[in-house]
């Protein structure tokens, strides 16, 4: 009996400069597949060096298409194009991954407006290429593990979830892409997303969507889901920190507590992209219907106006000012 031996895949990135480029690069290696070409508008990508040294590299997007279409043409066509940019540049570059005839890697969020993402559906149809996003928290065992917990519960009850994240960010952040909420989608959509897409996703579909505070550099409200209301609050500011956070100098904190009860799971995120990218290879990838959910949650965050300290707040919005 013969085995099978699995084809290397050819792969694309576009952003590879960017923050998590790096674990794309990873990705790629550890599933023994093949960076052919990268595009990024900076050249201090050195990082190439240590995981495909020689990947074409271009910075300029009309030289890289180029290149592409040639590969494509000599009968060398890549197979997936990763994009890591801007979150108001991933639209157009899935665009430019479906219409080489390529299937489509992109981190989150996929793009910034459910209409663009209804709108890339027709073009998968068209190109019969597919579009994958990356969820990874759906691939943390511990949240794994609190979804079958919650699905296996014959009571169906509504939880009380309380969300916490708060991620300092420097002088910076203001400056680059990421503090242009037309770019980023602001807080909700670039630092929230993955948090909302997993409580959706384990917790059920949202009813009412109440914003209680949104400033560029926090943001906090309520999610009626179908078995939980979650209060929320995100923060850049290095001020929310609790007390021990700051004291052994962490500029991270994240929680989250489900009827009262503290979710560890502060480990196992060094291999999920690995595992984002394996599943995507074996056919088993999130797609725009994944998404959809917390595309259109963070579109409503948003869109909408906040009410400020009332009703069912998160108990962090205490201490901020208004």
């Amino acid at each position: 009996m013969k085995t099978k031996v699995l084809r290397v895949k050819k792969f694309a990135l576009i952003g590879v400069g960017g923050y998590v480029a790096k674990r794309h690069l990873s990705a790629i290696k550890s599933t023994n597949n093949q960076l052919v070409a990268s595009l990024d508008k900076n050249d201090s990508v050195g990082i190439l060096d240590s995981y495909f040294p020689k990947s074409s590299f271009f910075v300029e997007y009309e030289r890289f298409d180029r290149h592409i279409d040639k590969l494509r043409r000599e009968g060398q066509p890549i197979d997936f194009v990763s994009i890591c940019t801007p979150n108001y540049l991933h639209d157009a570059h899935i665009r430019f991954g479906l219409r080489n005839n390529a299937d489509v890697i992109c981190e989150k969020p996929l793009v910034l407006n459910p209409w663009n993402a209804k709108a890339l559906q027709q073009i998968e149809k068209e190109t019969n290429r597919q579009i994958h996003t990356i969820l990874q928290l759906r691939l943390h065992d511990t949240i794994i593990a609190l979804k079958n917990a919650i699905d296996s519960d014959s009571n169906k009850r509504v939880h009380d979830v309380d969300l916490t994240y708060i991620t300092s960010r420097g002088n910076w952040y203001d400056i680059s892409w990421k503090g242009n909420s037309e770019k980023s989608g602001g807080i909700a959509t670039n630092i929230g997303i993955h948090f909302f897409d997993m409580l959706l996703w384990i917790f059920g579909d949202a009813g009412a969507n109440i914003v209680h505070h949104a400033a560029p550099d926090k943001s906090a409200g309520f999610l009626a889901l179908k078995n939980a209301n979650v209060r929320w609050f995100l923060s850049l500011d290095a001020n929310d920190l609790p007390t021990d956070c700051k004291e052994k100098n962490q500029r991270t904190f994240r929680s989250i507590c489900v009827d009262g009860k503290e979710l560890e799971f502060s480990d196992g995120f060094t291999d999920l992209h690995h595992k984002s990218y394996a599943n995507v290879l074996n056919g088993c990838g999130f797609g725009i219907h994944d998404a959809m959910p917390a595309l259109q949650t963070v579109f409503q965050i948003r869109n909408s106006l906040s009410i400020g300290r009332k009703g069912e707040f998160h108990p962090y919005l205490k201490k901020v000012s208004f």
